[in-house]
Order: C-alpha cells, then sequence, then structure tokens
C-alpha cells in the first residue's frame, strides 16, 4: 500500500472519531440544556408518576410570582393527589403571606392540603399554614405572632449633628410619611396606624375563620405572642403535634389519598431557562448588596428594620429581640 493511499485512510478514520466526538458533544449539550429547561416538578409531570407534591416555604416570604404559577400546576396535575406545605419562616411581607394563602386555597378546591410547621411558623408564616386544611406542627415549634407592623428609621437628629439638612416639596402633609429624616408627625402616625389595624383585621379575621375560634379568648393572641407547638395544639392553632409522616398519614386517613405515594419535591421555576444558568452569580450578587446593606445598618446604629430593607409595604415577621 502506497504511502499516499495511507494517509487518505489515516484521514477518513480521523474524520469518523471527529464526527463522533462531535455528535456525543452535542447530544450532552443537549441533555445539560434539557436538563436546565425542565425543573424536578415538570419531568416529574413527563413521567407521570402518582405522587405526593411537597413545596417548601422557607425564609423570608414575599409576594413570589414563581411559586404562585408552580402552585397553580400542582393544581393541574391530573398525576398529583395531594400537596404538602413544609414551613419554615418567621414571615415576611402580609402581601406575600396573604398571596401564598390565595393560592393555597386555590389548589385546596382540587386536591387536600396539609401543613407541616418546622422551626418556626410564624406571623405571614402562619398565614401560609391557614391557607391549608390541617397543621401538623413539632411540639416545639415556634409559632402564632399574629400581627402586622411597619418599622422605619429616623435619622434626622444623626443628620442635624453632622450639619445636613434635608429639603423635600411634596403634594400634600401625607405624602412619603414617615419618612426617616424627620420627626414622624401625629397624623402620619394616624394613618399609619389606622392601616396596621385594617391589616391586622384581616388577619385575626382569617384566624378566627379558618381555626374556628375567638381570638381575643385565646390568651396573648391579639397581643401578638408566640406559642411552642404543644400551645398552639391546646390553643386550637394547629391540629397535630409531629412531622411528615403524620402529615401524609392524615392525608391517607382522612382524605382518602392513596398510600405508600412518593412525596416529590417540587420548586419554582424561574422565568425561562436562561434563568437557570444565570441564577447562580444573581444569587451571588444580591448576597454581596445585602452584606453591604447589612454593614452600613450596623454602622449606623439604626433600628432593626434597616435588615429588612429588602421588605416593602406591612410586614407580618417574627423576630426574637436583640436586647
Amino acid at each position: 500500500m502506497s504511502l499516499e493511499t495511507e494517509a487518505v485512510l489515516d484521514r477518513r478514520r480521523m474524520r469518523r472519531r471527529l464526527a463522533f466526538w462531535r455528535s456525543a458533544a452535542v447530544l450532552f449539550v443537549g441533555l445539560l440544556l434539557g436538563a436546565l429547561m425542565f425543573s424536578s416538578d415538570d419531568l416529574s409531570s413527563l413521567a407521570g408518576t402518582h405522587q405526593i407534591a411537597r413545596v417548601s416555604i422557607e425564609g423570608t416570604i414575599t409576594d413570589d410570582r414563581d411559586q404562585i404559577a408552580m402552585l397553580k400546576k400542582i393544581k393541574d396535575a391530573k398525576h398529583v393527589e395531594a400537596l404538602l406545605v413544609f414551613v419554615n419562616s418567621p414571615g415576611g411581607t402580609t402581601t406575600g403571606g396573604e398571596s401564598l394563602y390565595l393560592a393555597l386555597r386555590d389548589v385546596a378546591e382540587k386536591k387536600p392540603v396539609v401543613a407541616q410547621f418546622g422551626t418556626v411558623a410564624a406571623s405571614a408564616g402562619y398565614i401560609v399554614g391557614l391557607g391549608t386544611d390541617h397543621i401538623v406542627a413539632r411540639g416545639n415549634t415556634i409559632t402564632g405572632s399574629v400581627g402586622v407592623l411597619a418599622q422605619w428609621p429616623e435619622i434626622s437628629e444623626m443628620l442635624a449633628k453632622l450639619g445636613v439638612k434635608f429639603n423635600e416639596v411634596k403634594s400634600g402633609e401625607l405624602k412619603a410619611a414617615p419618612n426617616p429624616f424627620e420627626p414622624v408627625s401625629e397624623g402620619a402616625r394616624r394613618v399609619m396606624q389606622d392601616t396596621i389595624d385594617d391589616g391586622f383585621q384581616w388577619f385575626l379575621s382569617l384566624v378566627e375563620t379558618r381555626r374556628g375560634i375567638v381570638a381575643r379568648n385565646v390568651n396573648g393572641l391579639v397581643e401578638g405572642r408566640i406559642y411552642s407547638g404543644r400551645q398552639a395544639l391546646e390553643n386550637k392553632l394547629v391540629d397535630e403535634i409531629g412531622g411528615e409522616s403524620e402529615a401524609v398519614r392524615w392525608l391517607e386517613t382522612s382524605r382518602g389519598v392513596s398510600k405508600d405515594l412518593k412525596v416529590v419535591d417540587w420548586k419554582p421555576t424561574p422565568e425561562g431557562a436562561w434563568g437557570k444558568v444565570t441564577g447562580s452569580a444573581s444569587q451571588a450578587a444580591i448576597s454581596a448588596l445585602a452584606s453591604v446593606l447589612s454593614s452600613v445598618a450596623h454602622l449606623a446604629t439604626l433600628t432593626p428594620a434597616v435588615g429588612r430593607v429588602g421588605l416593602d409595604g406591612l410586614v407580618s415577621v417574627w423576630q426574637p429581640s436583640e436586647n
């Protein structure tokens, strides 16, 4: 065989190898993109396996559109027989709790919904529990803290000592009031109190309607106190002491859900597959910003409300005193 013939054959073998590895690379990228585009709940949906969907509500609660969209998917998913909501949250915005409550009641129109409380399920976290049909809490779960608040720092004296004066022109006395650059006026305080009272009455009526109790007959409830899981059970704020196994057993025995179903975690799907790719970088940036804000709040010795700078609107959150 001539050298020229061998060279031609080697080139053909090289082309075949390159074609194979290119095909393998394309297949790998396709699988990777598929994994990015489908969340765990979507993959489970494709499998069509009957299951109990588990949704975790953890950390600060806000009005999250992706979360609400996920709950709608669970409601419409024929292979999901029930929803288990794990709550481990000190609360968040009252609006965030309201949106989750309404979304859970929407799910409950088609399938049973049970809550399992973790370490803490207070304020807006407790509102989430009220959206379910049955609440299971640990004996030492911190729960309750029924109420609404609004906080803001006031740094007018500090600015005066620094020789800084804040000027503003506004359309009315109550526009953008209260603000941190001047002492709060009685009119602004009265308006804020009226708004807080309205939100509190909504929260309180929700507790009375969903739990079948008279709030003022429960020691400390109207005052916004917290309860252990055992105390909450005594006051009919929860239904049972236990964990996930007790929650699943209630679904099986009280709501006729099939026995021994797999409990499958569902997570919100970010807007578009690219959101998944950039999610880690975005989260890192948010964490860095939160760290900077926390440092500024510490240096300025402002109120703890600055630590919750991302929470706009009325807040239903429990936070232990720092004193």
